[in-house]
Formats: C-alpha cells, structure tokens, sequence
C-alpha cells in the first residue's frame, strides 16, 4: 500500500489540533520567524471557524447538507492557509529541527538515500485516448518497481508516415518526455494521423538511464 508523504494530516480532526497548535506557538515566534501579524489573526480566525463548522457537522440536532459542505469550506479555507504560511515563512530561512517537531512537521532530510544506476526494463503498452493522442501504460518486464533507483521514466518516440522505414532500434527514437506515472499519453500533432508510433522506454534518475525497453508500435488514431 502506497504511504502519503504529504505533512498535512488527513482527518480534521487532527487538522483542527495541528491548527490549533501553530495558534499557540506562532504568536510568541512571529518577530524572530517574520511571519506578519495579520497572517496570524487570520489562521486564528480560519481555526475557529473550522472549529464551529466541525461541530455543527457532527452534531445529530444541526447536522445538515448544509453545515457539513460549510465544513468542507471551512477546512479548505483552513488548509490553504496553513500550506500557504508553511511555504512562506517556515523555509526561508529554514526553521531549526526543533522547531519543525513542535509544529508537527517532519525535520529536513539532509542526508537523502543514494540511489544507483536503475537496472529495471520497462515496456509500454498502447490505448487509445483521443484523436492524435495514444495512452501508454508502463509494464515492468524484469526488476522491481519498488526499487528507488527507478525514480521516473524516459518515453521516447518516433513517427513514421505510411511506406516509410520502419524503426528497428529504439536508438533511432528522436523524441522523448520524462513522467513519473505509469500511464501517461503522448500527443502528437493533428497531421500525425495515420502514421505509425514507435515507443520505448527507459526507466531514469537524474540523468541516470536504464536498459532499453522493447520497441513497440502503434497508428496514430
């Protein structure tokens, strides 16, 4: 199961608390961290309000379609303000790992996992998505996509007019774009209709390139 690494927490009930904390401890480290007194008045003001809307919403004698979308409202209002100010003024300069902890965020990383050279082989496989478009979904055929060396991937691509020679090396691709999903599409040009796709794929990581994939074609719809 894939593991969220996103800082911001999923219920609001621990929203409302993370919220709530910040209330405290930013009032009393606002000059040192420069954070404007305003932007402080205001999240106190989202907290509360999120903190009525979330009452109101769980209460069986006020809980509505209306009091549960102005608590959605309130708490993506809430959200907004919180990654805003963490953006602003919690990197620049950079808070001490203490203070990150007290906030209830994760310290920095400074000493990130080395990852080698990817050794995976990935094919694509086609579908159809729209006109001048075709979808290509990634398929390992050896290696492991859980290894971190694969870190995203290379599609490149060649189109050749109807009678035109066929490509038979995927080193012959001429143009390509880097994803890190396993299913993206490639769009190409409204005059490419009716030609043939050639795709292959190497796994990449930062510059970094793995082995080829197999060479797989496709008519452009």
């Amino acid at each position: 199961m894939a593991v969220s690494r996103d800082w911001f927490p999923k219920s609001r009930e621990e929203q409302l608390a993370m919220a709530k904390n910040w209330g405290l401890i930013l009032p009393a480290q606002a000059t040192g961290w420069n954070i404007p007194p305003a932007e402080i008045t205001d999240l106190a003001a989202l907290t509360a309000a999120a903190d009525t809307a979330l009452t109101a919403a769980k209460n069986e004698a006020t809980r509505t379609p209306v009091a549960t979308a102005q608590c959605r409202e309130a708490f993506k209002k809430l959200e907004e303000r919180m990654r805003d100010i963490k953006k602003r003024w919690f990197f620049v300069p950079p808070l001490a790992d203490a203070d990150l902890v007290g906030l209830g965020l994760s310290p920095h990383d400074t000493h990130p996992t080395p990852t080698g050279v990817p050794t995976a082989e990935v094919t694509a496989e086609t579908y159809l998505t729209g006109r001048h478009e075709l979808g290509v979904r990634l398929i390992y055929v050896s290696g492991s996509p859980n290894d971190k060396a694969n870190k995203g991937y290379r599609i490149w691509y060649k189109t050749v007019p109807a009678g035109g020679a066929p490509v038979t090396n995927p080193k012959q691709l001429d143009e390509s774009f880097f994803t890190k999903r396993k299913k993206d599409v490639v769009v190409f040009d409204y005059e490419d209709s009716g030609k043939t796709a050639y795709i292959a794929v190497q796994i990449e990581n930062d510059g970094k390139k793995g082995p080829w994939g197999p060479l797989v074609q496709a008519v452009i719809p």
